[in-house]
């Protein structure tokens, strides 16, 4: 039973790195002409997601592991997303092109992201002080 909640959530932080590994992947790549559908993306924010679903699915496995460096892969994707968002702010303010659900979206990742930070370090870094 004590590994139910590190269990789930380290499913619900891979599948989230699944989807934006996915979703960030085929903008990349412009798989299925994806890029099209998603209009004046900001690429280096696609990047930054990127490189985030990444570091979700190594922070999965510590989770599991309930290993104390499973911290560090998403402090670093939070602030990844923190430049990556002071960086779209940068983009829009010189005139750059941009859609507007990309402010709402980065704000929900950075936030769902702080989240799994914050249960990395409540449910295993102070645990094994």
């Amino acid at each position: 039973m004590k590994k139910a909640l590190p269990y789930s959530i380290a499913g619900i932080l891979a599948v989230f790195g699944f989807v934006t590994l996915y979703l960030s992947g085929s903008v990349i790549l412009d798989l299925f002409g994806i890029r099209a559908k998603e209009g004046n993306y900001v690429l280096f924010v696609v990047w930054a997601n990127f490189i985030s679903s990444i570091l979700y699915l190594v922070a999965a496995v510590g989770f599991i592991k309930l290993k104390t460096w499973t911290l560090r892969p998403l402090g670093v994707s939070v602030l990844v997303l923190l430049l990556a968002f002071a960086g779209l702010f940068i983009h829009i303010y010189t005139g750059g092109i941009y859609e507007t659900k990309t402010i709402g979206a980065m704000v929900f990742r950075i936030i769902v992201t702080s989240v799994f930070t914050a249960l990395a370090y409540f449910m295993i870094s102070e645990r094994n002080k």
